[in-house]
């Protein structure tokens, strides 16, 4: 074959590659987009975000996080939302476009990684896979680990070849994209931990030099620090470090772990696709014996299976574990599962779990359109009730149990720092605020709010000093207004009974 030949051959597989990964590209966001729509413009999609919204529309009106408004979860979060509703205004549709793309990216990177061990078709379907469990591990919305699983993605991606030319400044970066992560939520530390051991012990395996090492960790270290320790100095400068220390570094210890311990029967039923596809993984790769690229580093698959025990440290890092903190697993799962979609009899395989996926899917998203229409309905009702009892100056609602959103939606003033229903509720929160809850109740109630939302079937234990104040104070003082069936709890609004 001449040159000219052998140019033009190279520029045609060169031109085919880019339409491949251009129309896998675009299958991605076209799947992102079907499976992430019937939550859109639903305020209710799920629990947690609405706290998150709630803050980050506070924050374009000047307030501040931990200051004014109460939680314990990092600022680079309600930046977050904050940067989404400046963008996309209000509603809880900018946030959850702002979340579908970082699905989009989570899934990309995930094909980017799952291409080292298998071929364009496969790395793709990981990448379809991964839109799908997402959703079903709860990141179906604006749940927070839809943003920084896509950051822990991006650190393995610059960390992951330790005999890269470029492997430090790689690592380096990645070690500031940990920091960034950090910022979305803590427990990514095990994961931060892991990438920074990976590039140190490749960076010893060249050099052999202690003093590099210890020089590099530090280097690394501070690197990930370096955003926490920016907005730590910028509440020092505003005069408000103390409330920043505390909800960031202190409540989290104070906080009651659940009586039943990290590890929940239910949540072993709930893990055990992942627990499945992980495991027809290790089988894989260890009888089936698949033929995988020789051009990938050896360490390859090793590094995916200690990524997934980092992602398993940092979902079994808190002591009261949620069924939503499962989704971190998803892209370690799949990449440790690539054995199993690479080996022999393969399409066998991929038709089989493609079949169960796409099955589980339909059953998933028939059940959720359905969810959001009747959460949409309920929201509206709720809101409609609530309006004309409320302003947003001095009469304010309280969601003692219930949607945060319906605070936005009803136009109300906040009635307390601490707005998430669950910080004043919740039994293990009883001194995780840094004050009495029945404290704090006995104050918004002294208020006499023309509105009191409460909830048929609460979400976690509750405390019952708080509760009892509350259910006499309405049987007292209040009348039943309205109801509404939101997911799966009945929800009731209370107004204050006219006084005479």
């Amino acid at each position: 074959m001449g040159l000219g030949q052998a140019g033009s051959s190279a520029a045609h597989d060169s031109s085919r590659s880019r339409a491949q990964t251009l129309i896998a590209v675009l299958l991605i966001t076209a799947c992102a987009l079907v499976v992430r729509l019937p939550y859109f413009g639903d305020a209710n999609a799920d629990i947690d975000e609405q706290l998150y919204s709630l803050i980050g529309n506070a924050m374009l009106h000047g307030q501040l996080p931990f200051v004014d408004l109460w939680d314990r979860k990092p600022l680079g979060l309600f930046l977050l939302y904050a940067l989404a509703h400046g963008v996309g205004g209000p509603g809880p549709l900018a946030y959850q476009l702002l979340a579908t793309g970082f699905a989009i990216i989570g899934a990309l990177l995930t094909r980017h990684l799952a291409l080292l061990l298998v071929d364009r078709a496969i790395a793709t379907g990981m990448a379809v896979l991964y839109l799908l469990l997402m959703p079903i591990y709860g990141s179906h919305s604006g749940q927070s680990e839809i943003f920084h699983v896509p950051a822990m993605l991006a650190m393995a991606v610059l960390v992951r070849d330790p005999d890269h030319p470029r492997a430090i400044p790689r690592a380096l970066v990645a070690m500031l994209i940990g920091g960034l992560a950090l910022q979305v939520k803590y427990t990514v530390i095990p994961q931060c931990l892991f990438f920074g051991l990976w590039a140190l012990w490749g960076d010893w395996q060249r050099r052999g030099s202690w003093r590099r090492s210890v020089g590099l960790a530090a280097l690394f270290a501070a690197l990930g620090l370096l955003p926490t320790v920016l907005v730590g100095l910028y509440y020092l400068a505003i005069g408000e470090w103390a409330p920043f220390w505390f909800a960031n570094f202190v409540s989290f210890f104070l906080r009651d772990p659940a009586p039943h311990g990290r590890f929940v029967a239910q949540h072993m039923v709930f893990l055990a696709p992942l627990a499945g596809l992980a495991l027809a993984g290790l089988y894989g790769r260890w009888r089936i014996a698949p033929t995988l690229p020789t051009t990938a580093p050896p360490a390859t698959y090793p590094f995916f299976c200690g990524m997934l025990a980092a992602a398993l440290a940092t979902v079994y890092l808190p002591g009261t574990i949620y069924a939503y903190y499962f989704a971190a697993l998803v892209p370690g799962v799949l990449l440790v599962a690539l054995p199993f979609f690479a080996g022999r009899i393969l399409w066998s395989r991929v038709f089989m779990t493609g079949a169960i996926a796409l099955f589980t899917a339909l059953l998933f998203y028939g059940a959720r359109i359905e969810q959001s229409q009747r959460s949409r309905s309920g929201m509206a009702q709720l809101s409609a009730t609530i309006a004309p009892l409320v302003d947003a100056r001095a009469n304010c609602l309280w969601v003692f149990d219930g949607p945060t959103a319906l605070y936005g939606a009803s136009g109300s003033c906040l009635p307390t720092r601490f707005i998430y229903p669950d910080h004043l509720n919740n039994a293990l929160e009883r001194v995780g605020l840094g004050a009495p809850q029945i404290d704090e109740v006995r104050r918004i109630l002294a208020r006499r709010p023309p509105a009191i939302v409460t909830a048929e079937t609460p979400l976690t234990m509750q405390n019952e000093a708080v509760e009892t104040l509350v259910m006499a104070t309405l049987r007292r003082d209040y009348v039943l207004a309205d109801r509404a069936r939101l997911a799966h709890r009945t929800i009731s609004v209370w107004k204050r009974r006219e006084e005479t």
